[in-house]
């Protein structure tokens, strides 16, 4: 059986109950007598496969990889790029 959470519009007191499905939800506070409204949790949501986190459609929509990691075979990554950037950088100003 499901747990439905309850609060109250005249005294905010918050109840939880288990109720079936096919049970009329409540309407009346306990401690009060005032409207109960019934609350809405959030649900946990698991993504599964291609298409749901950013580094699947990297360097502007791109494909992902056949091993899934959202970068194409022999593509370098961004922070590789900078690093040699700065290597480049580095090495220039020493000469």
């Amino acid at each position: 059986m499901p747990t439905y959470g309850y609060r109250c519009d005249r005294c905010e007191h918050e109840l939880e109950i288990f109720q079936r499905m096919s049970d009329e939800p409540l309407k009346v506070c306990p401690e009060c007598g005032g409207e109960l409204r019934r609350l809405l949790y959030p649900v946990g949501v698991q993504f599964k496969g291609s298409g749901f986190y950013t580094t699947d459609y990297r360097n502007g929509g791109s494909r992902p990889s056949q091993d899934g990691h959202g970068e194409r075979t022999g593509d370098k990554s961004e922070k590789a790029e900078k690093a040699e950037a700065k290597a480049e950088t580095a090495a220039t100003k020493e000469d």
